[in-house]
Parts: structure tokens; C-alpha cells; sequence
């Protein structure tokens, strides 16, 4: 494979690649692409310490306020933990495909708990599924705790079926708005009462509850149970398509292309099987066209993970993990409704540029920044810090000339560059030449170029 075609691959199935790892590859694009899928086979779960939640109970909840609060207060911190540790299994992953899978399912079945157990248990449900049977996943997230309080299916029973899940299952998570009824919500609903969880986040479906009468969905007529809605729903191809036009939206161009969208859902409708999708994808020729290579605006995870990848970087103070996230603009476990994050050109605004093309100096280079830079940027972070941003890091900068070693400096932008450089951008770096590879990392880094993959 060439060069250019390497970094594509790896930044849409990963967060970029070093050269060393690049030349450790094999040199056919199908032995790449399988390689990608060994290395992911398995699944290592994010797994924090949370012995405070042993012999918690609801009565002991609702018994006493102060343990109440306690335990919340201390949830919520134990989420601060599970950000941190999503961020590091991104930028150091076992599996490298699961986990950009994993990132991206976390936007389409979008879902908040301020429940660190649910949460956790949720974001690890994605990683087992996140390349195998869609029709599985689908099934098994109607089951999480943390979607049933999220889209209120717990509540949802015989006498007053909810409608929040039956219609987010339909219009966000497998066909797409106009592709359902109201009637069809409705009936599916119904489905899906009973659905509940224990205090431990153990899936409890309430026969009770549940209704046991004839529905209608899509033309069938039986005694539907939540699993076969989701069957049914499946039958129908725009599924399919709907899927295939994310995953192409995401891990191609932000731009669709009917044409290879209908390809891949022919391939998708036969089994709904992600990994079959996904490396038809990347085996495509279309998939490494130039009009797709740098045509993506890198998300705020991408940006930081891709960075701290070429670079690895130990923060003093994790919380500033979090403070970057709100930064940018995409704080993990945080999204900002069910729809999730828009993404592509919503990802920059007059702020967030800023933001981007002054972290790598503030996070590589404890930068001070001048007076006089913009006005929003300066207001949130640098006013009581005296000009500087409050993130200490240790950037190891022995690990990137190891990495970096058989480049030259003149010769990183190929590596750390996507797509086309406008002549404004060529011309500068040519002034650069003379600088340290540490350096002209910084400055490429700091280009808006680097803003694409």
C-alpha cells in the first residue's frame, strides 16, 4: 500500500500511525486490512474499582439522605475516572479498530448515566458489539440500564406505554426519520413494556408489566415482544441504508455518495454484520480516493487522541483530560442530547479554531500565550492563570524521535498531514525547515490543515 493510502486507512480505522509501526506492515492492502480485524477479535473492557457501590441498596438510598448523597457524589467523580480511562484505552488500544468502532456506536446509540455503574456497563456493551451481528446490538441495547433510565423504558408499562425508546429505536438508532408511523411507535411501545433493571444494572423484564395483547408493526400482527420489533425492523432494507450512510459519513466522507452507500448496504441487508461491512469498506478502491483522503474535520477525541498518539503526553492533573474535552467541544459519557454530536462543520466554530491551533504549543510546549491572541479563548482560561493555560504536561518527546527516527524533518508533514496544503501553508513551512523535528511537530500541528484526516 502506499503511503498515503496507509494514513487514510489508519486514520479513519484508528488515530494515525507512526512510521515504524507503518513499515512493520505487510505490503498488500488485504493483508493490512485483515490484519486490522485480527488484532481486534477480542474485546478489553474498561473496568474501574467500584467496591463503593457493594452493599448499597435502594432502601438504604432512600432511608438516608446523606448516604444518598454521598454515594452520588461519589458516582460522579468514579465517571470523571471512566472518561479518563476511555481517553487512555483510545490512545493506547489493544484492539485498534473496536475502539474507533466503539467511539463511533457511542454517538449513534447515544445514551447518559449519572450512574458510574450503568455507564461503565453501557460503553462496554458497545466495545463487545461493536464489530459483530447489529441485530444482536440493537437487542442488547434496549436491555442496558443505562438506556432503559435514558429513554425512560423503565417506565414504560402495560396501563401507559412510554414512547421515548420505541421511537428513538426507530428514528435514531436503525431507519431514520419518515421511515415510521406514529402507529408504529405506538404498537412498538407496547412491545417493550415490562423492560426494566435491578439496583445492580442487571436487565429484569416484569411480566406484569408487559403487554400481552395482539400489535400491529409494519404489516405483522402478533404478540410482540421488544426482540421481535427489532426483527421486524431489520427486515426492512432502509435499515440497511440508514446504517451505511452513517458509517460511510463517518469513516469515508462527510459528503454521501448514493452510489457506494447502496453498495455497502447490499452487503450490510445479507447478515447485518459489521465486521463484513466494515472491511468491504476498506477493501473498496473508492474508499482510498483522493476526494476522500483529508476530507473529514477530525472530531475533538480525534484531535486529542491523534496528537497525544504522535506525541504521548502525561497530563499532571487528569481533570485537565476534561477541561480540553469542554474545550473542544466533545466531553466523552457527555453528549449534549439523544441525537448526540452533529459532527463534520459543527465541530469548528470561531472558538474551537482557536482552541485547536493553540493546544499543541500549551499542551507540547507549556507555551505562554501572547496578549492580544482571541478574545474567548483568553476570557475562559487565561485570565486568572496570568496568560498561561493551566494544563502541566510532560510531553515524551523520546518515544516521538523514536518513532520518527527514519523521517527527516523536512519529511514529517507527509506522516502528519492529510489531503491537499494550500501554497499559503507550503510556502511557510519552507521557513521552517531549519527548526528542531520537535519543533516543526509543534507547527504542523498547529495548522489548519491538521485539522483533517
Amino acid at each position: 500500500m502506499a503511503l498515503k493510502e496507509l494514513q487514510h486507512l489508519y486514520w479513519r480505522a484508528g488515530f494515525g500511525i507512526h512510521p515504524e509501526t507503518m513499515h512493520a506492515l505487510p505490503k498488500r492492502r488485504n493483508d493490512v486490512v485483515e490484519q486490522l480485524f485480527a488484532d481486534s477479535k477480542s474485546s478489553t473492557p474498561l473496568q474501574l474499582d467500584l467496591s463503593f457501590m457493594e452493599g448499597v441498596t435502594i432502601k438504604k438510598i432512600k432511608d438516608n439522605p446523606e448516604f444518598a448523597k454521598d454515594i452520588r457524589d461519589k458516582s460522579r467523580k468514579k465517571l470523571r475516572d471512566l472518561n479518563y480511562a476511555w481517553i487512555h484505552q483510545l490512545a493506547q488500544p489493544k484492539e485498534l479498530l473496536r475502539e474507533k468502532m466503539t467511539l463511533f456506536w457511542a454517538n449513534h446509540f447515544v445514551c447518559k448515566s449519572n450512574n458510574v455503574v450503568f455507564a461503565q456497563q453501557f460503553n462496554n456493551t458497545l466495545r463487545v458489539h461493536a464489530l459483530g451481528d447489529f441485530k444482536a446490538f440493537v437487542k442488547a441495547i434496549s436491555k442496558e440500564a443505562a438506556m432503559l433510565k435514558y429513554l425512560n423504558g423503565n417506565q414504560n408499562r402495560k396501563a401507559k406505554p412510554n414512547e421515548n425508546f420505541a421511537r428513538e429505536l426507530m428514528e435514531l438508532f436503525t431507519l431514520g426519520e419518515g421511515h415510521y408511523s406514529e402507529t408504529a411507535i405506538k404498537e412498538s411501545a407496547r412491545a417493550f413494556t415490562g423492560y426494566n433493571h435491578d439496583f445492580e444494572g442487571n436487565f429484569n423484564f416484569k411480566n406484569k408489566q408487559h403487554d400481552e395483547g395482539l400489535k400491529t408493526f409494519f404489516g405483522k400482527t402478533g404478540n410482540f415482544s421488544g426482540d421481535d420489533i427489532v426483527d421486524i425492523i431489520l427486515e426492512n432494507k432502509q435499515c440497511a441504508v440508514f446504517i451505511s450512510d452513517k458509517i460511510y459519513r463517518y469513516f469515508v466522507n462527510p459528503k454521501p455518495n448514493k452510489k457506494h452507500i447502496q453498495a455497502m448496504a447490499e452487503v450490510f441487508f445479507k447478515d447485518y454484520n459489521i465486521e463484513n461491512l466494515m472491511r468491504f469498506v476498506f477493501l473498496s478502491d473508492w474508499f482510498y480516493d483522493e476526494s476522500n483522503i483529508g476530507s473529514k474535520i477530525k472530531s475533538p477525541i480525534e484531535y486529542l487522541v491523534g496528537l497525544t498518539n504522535t506525541v504521548p503526553v502525561t497530563f499532571e492533573k487528569e481533570r485537565d483530560l476534561i477541561k480540553i474535552q469542554k474545550l473542544l467541544g466533545q466531553t466523552l459519557l457527555d453528549p449534549p442530547n439523544v441525537a448526540g454530536w452533529k459532527g463534520d462543520k459543527a465541530w469548528i466554530d470561531a472558538n474551537t479554531i482557536m482552541v485547536r491551533l493553540k493546544l499543541p504549543s500549551v499542551i507540547l510546549n507549556n507555551a505562554v500565550i501572547a496578549s492580544g491572541e482571541h478574545d474567548e479563548f483568553k476570557k475562559k482560561f487565561m485570565k486568572k492563570h496570568k496568560g498561561k493555560l493551566p494544563f502541566k504536561t510532560q510531553p515524551n518527546w523520546t518515544a516521538f524521535l523514536e518513532n520518527f527516527e527514519a523521517v527527516e524533518t523536512k519529511d514529517l508533514q507527509d506522516y502528519m498531514l492529510q489531503g491537499t496544503i494550500n501554497k499559503g501553508t507550503s510556502d511557510y513551512l519552507k521557513t521552517l525547515r531549519k527548526v528542531s523535528k520537535q519543533a516543526y511537530c509543534v507547527q504542523l500541528m498547529s495548522l489548519p490543515e491538521y485539522q483533517m484526516c
